[in-house]
């Protein structure tokens, strides 16, 4: 079988699943598996957050591809684990693999963005009732999310750096928060600023960063981790400013 087209189904295969927010270890496990189906030997694979290597048998020709966006798409990771498994049981050829592998690269968000903002603002009002806050608190908590989470999206499609782009989103949180409260639309307001920033916080990435460092990939647990740091800084510092002014 080509080693070339292995080589390109595992790498797409990785990188489809690294820039849906897969962990590190799970990324090598489904290439190294696909690898090994294929009839590949000595399979090396290493992923980072940010790169993949790839290479079968020792001193041979290494692979690389570097990441440069990374979001949360589970439906792309569930569809990747779905084609590797139809490949290590014999299901589909490799050239279908690549194919179905395309379709999944290209596929779109299966929520459009305006779902997204009404979801966040649900959850930001329930999160405000949950955390403690009365009736009243859930109306403004659930507007200053779904604001918050809008602009989120719309700073991130400017703004390369993920830090401006929650800190912009938790600053305008705060601003509408406070103008809630004084002008007597709510009573709690870090009931109202906590639930409204809940769908900015990384939970995911810092769980990815734990179960990677369980696993023994300390350079993508350690990265991860202070990537989820500086999201958390950010989504404090943005609150902190507003409130500073």
């Amino acid at each position: 079988m080509d080693r070339v087209l292995i080589a390109k189904v595992c790498m797409l295969a990785g990188k489809i699943m690294l820039e849906s927010g897969a962990e590190t270890y799970r990324v090598e496990d489904t290439m190294n598996r696909i690898a090994s189906a294929t009839g590949l030997e000595n399979v090396q694979s290493y992923a980072t957050p940010t790169g993949i290597n790839f290479s079968a048998d020792f001193a041979a020709v290494t692979n690389f591809i570097r990441i440069e966006n990374r979001s949360t798409d589970l439906h792309k990771i569930a569809d990747v684990n779905s084609i590797s498994r139809d490949i290590t049981s014999g299901r589909i050829t490799i050239n279908q693999a690549l194919t179905r592998l395309n379709d999944v690269d290209h596929k779109r968000l299966p929520f459009p963005y305006w779902m997204q903002i009404v979801a966040a603002a649900f959850v930001s009002g329930s999160f405000s009732f949950m955390f403690g806050g009365s009736w009243l608190d859930i109306i403004p908590s659930f507007i200053a999310g779904g604001i918050g989470y809008a602009i989120m999206a719309v700073a991130a499609k400017w703004v390369a750096i993920s830090f401006i782009a929650h800190f912009t989103a938790s600053f305008f949180i705060g601003l509408i928060a406070i103008l809630f409260i004084a002008n007597g639309l709510g009573s709690n307001l870090d009931k109202v600023i906590t639930g409204a920033v809940m769908p900015l916080v990384p939970g995911l990435h810092i769980t990815n960063a734990v179960r990677d460092l369980m696993a023994g990939h300390l350079v993508a647990g350690v990265s991860k981790g202070v990537e989820s740091l500086l999201t958390a800084f950010a989504i404090g510092a943005g609150v902190a400013v507003i409130f500073a002014f």
